[in-house]
């Protein structure tokens, strides 16, 4: 099952992704909940009545497609996850130990945005690169998950891309404040459910206007899906709607020649096959100062 979260006539709704066509939960089961945090809550219950519901309530091209987890409670993220990617950071960095458990940091849920939503230069830095990851939705609070049944917690999978603003990165001693900037964080197109998707087995690639610049299997992880799910719930409880991103693959920006920073009018494109593509263009920050 697809699930996604959509806007229309200024409303948000729940859906189920069929195709081109997407069912409106709200009119074909309305005693689930609107927002996907608290239909996850409602446990294989809400799943089996939204996989019942059906009707073509919504042709996909006439609605706005938002992340489909647009207000995660945590989102932990993993660096340094793919071989290939550690292999480049220590060849610019020799002394750079290799890890030996998962290097975890956060990013704020104010940097979620849509899978087709602009991604954002600030005017504090030119630094601006892609991260194409797979993201792991939980859907059942849970502690101390041994990794045999890491499986019975996960919701589902999307396609993310864990933008960063390298200088903010690499200027602290935690990597948060070059994680978090606003629509750093774009996810979706849909929440796709394990019956549909071995998550350890996605070919995918990442294209900045077209040109390749990451390409792997997600079954290339050090520290796999389950061993990430066991060591995070061993510090702290997971709740339904929380988002694991579980690292990217070497091709950076960071660490290419030429540092090709990403620079307003670039499209980058996150395709990760039958999972999905998001694709989002560079804008400047139309933000200035906001008080409300």
């Amino acid at each position: 099952m697809r699930l996604v979260s959509f806007k229309t006539n200024g409303a948000t709704h729940l859906g189920v992704l069929r195709g081109e066509s997407i069912t409106d939960l709200s009119r074909a089961a309305p005693d689930l909940p609107r927002e996907m945090n608290a239909f996850l809550r409602g446990g294989d219950a809400a799943m089996q009545a939204a996989k019942n519901a059906s009707g073509d309530d919504f042709a996909l091209s006439d609605v706005e497609l938002l992340s489909p987890v647009t207000a995660p409670g945590k989102i932990l993220a993993v660096a340094l996850n793919y071989r290939d990617h550690l292999e480049e950071v220590m060849e610019a960095m020799p002394d750079f130990p290799e890890p030996k458990t998962p290097m975890l940091f956060t990013k704020q849920n104010s940097s979620v945005t849509g899978p087709y939503a602009p991604i954002y230069l600030p005017p504090e830095s030119e630094q601006l690169d892609y991260e194409a990851e797979l993201a792991i939705v939980i859907g059942k609070t849970c502690r101390r998950v041994p990794k045999e049944r890491a499986h019975e917690v996960i919701a589902g999978g999307m396609v993310a891309n864990d933008v960063s603003i390298r200088d903010w990165q690499l200027a602290a001693q935690t990597m948060t404040m070059g994680k978090s900037w606003d629509s750093h964080c774009p996810m979706g197109p849909a929440l796709v459910t394990p019956d549909e998707m071995d998550f350890e087995n996605i070919d995918f690639v990442c294209r900045v206007n077209g040109e390749e610049r990451q390409t792997s299997n997600t079954g290339r992880l050090v520290f796999d899906i389950p061993t990430l799910i066991n060591y995070l719930s061993t510090v702290c409880t997971l709740h339904p709607g929380d988002v694991i991103l579980t690292g990217t693959t070497s091709g950076v920006a960071l660490w290419m020649d030429g540092q090709p920073w990403l620079k307003p009018g670039d499209v980058v494109t996150c395709d990760f096959g039958a999972l999905g593509t998001i694709e989002n263009i560079v804008e400047n920050d139309p933000v200035g100062t906001l008080i409300e």
